[in-house]
């Protein structure tokens, strides 16, 4: 990217948030920090009112606006896929309130970015292998709501239905933040019954409401939250090599058993996992196994001999040992 276009892309980046770290400038674009000061004081010296403060960053000045920026073909088709994402992956009020947003988006694009986007809409889609799951409500707005609380720091009353116990409680809770995992939309929450975070699929959220109680705690973020989670679990290395014409009905399987990457041999696939659940990852192995080759661990392979043992002797014998 060329200075000047460098020079345009802050200013746009400044214009995003309210204040804009100079760290942040410099991470995004790969550059040093001594080269955001001076892209900064061009800017300055071409007229534009940016307020910097050390050690907590830049701003516009209130008030000072560019005219309608006009995006190029590559943006434009990047934000037709994000609104094809959106109607499938979140909730249909959320999905409104972006359809609302892109007209207003389309309505700055220049003729031929409008006429691109008429052209590629029927030649993208979002599929789903299994129906995206709502709250029992369609009309609560979830996600909206959720989003409100966290940036007014403000408790949400929720009935939420258990699925492991088969029941409904009734909890007030403070939100942290929401992530989409396998599927489901996730909320990370501290919960004042059990004095603790938990994680809500919300889809199994049956009634919410925002509530006027401000937020009784300090918290951590969701990513010190996910870290935690993750570093507490102890992941295990896994190696497999499967026929060509078995891996192709794997699909959406090997996602759900901590897939990472693959590479295709002469005449197999080798895929790499990490799994936190070793009996988990050996039992659904056996079910393709006649067509796969366990590469490693070999405490992996150990368990499989165990289990494989244990059926053998079932085999001979109907009777359950």
């Amino acid at each position: 990217m060329n200075r000047i276009d460098r020079l345009s892309a802050i200013l746009i980046q400044l214009q995003s948030r309210r204040v804009v770290k100079a760290i942040d400038i410099a991470e995004r674009f790969n550059i040093s920090l001594r080269t955001v000061y001076r892209d900064v004081k061009a800017l300055e010296e071409a007229g534009i009112p940016i307020i910097g403060e050390a050690g907590v960053g830049y701003s516009l000045m209130e008030g000072y606006r560019l005219p309608p920026i006009m995006f190029t073909r590559e943006e434009a088709t990047a934000l037709l896929t994000a609104e094809k994402l959106v109607e499938k992956l979140t909730d249909a009020s959320n999905g409104a309130i972006y359809k609302s947003a892109m007209y207003k988006i389309k309505a700055v694009l220049r003729k031929p970015e409008k006429d691109l986007l008429e052209n590629l809409d029927s030649y993208i889609e979002v599929l789903q292998t299994r129906p995206q799951k709502q709250a029992s409500q369609p009309g609560l707005n979830i996600l909206q709501t959720i989003l409100k609380a966290i940036n007014d720091k403000r408790v949400v009353d929720i009935c939420y239905f258990a699925h492991y116990k088969q029941e409904s409680t009734n909890r007030q809770i403070e939100p942290i933040g929401v992530f989409y995992l396998d599927n489901y939309w996730h909320l990370v929450a501290f919960c004042h019954m059990r004095e603790d975070y938990r994680d809500f699929r919300m889809d199994r959220i049956r009634s919410l409401s925002l509530t006027n109680e401000p937020y009784q705690h300090q918290h951590i973020s969701l990513k010190e939250y996910t870290e935690q989670e993750y570093k507490c679990r102890d992941l295990l290395s896994v190696v497999i090599r499967v026929n060509k014409k078995a891996a192709r009905h794997l699909a959406e399987q090997k996602y759900y058993n901590g897939f990472i990457s693959e590479t295709e041999k002469d005449d197999s696939i080798e895929m790499s996992f990490l799994t936190a659940f070793p009996e988990g990852f050996a039992r659904w192995f056996l079910m393709f196994a006649d067509e796969a080759v366990l590469v490693e661990p070999v405490s992996l392979k150990n368990r499989i001999e165990e289990i494989l043992s244990v059926i053998s002797v079932k085999l001979r014998s109907p009777q359950l040992t």
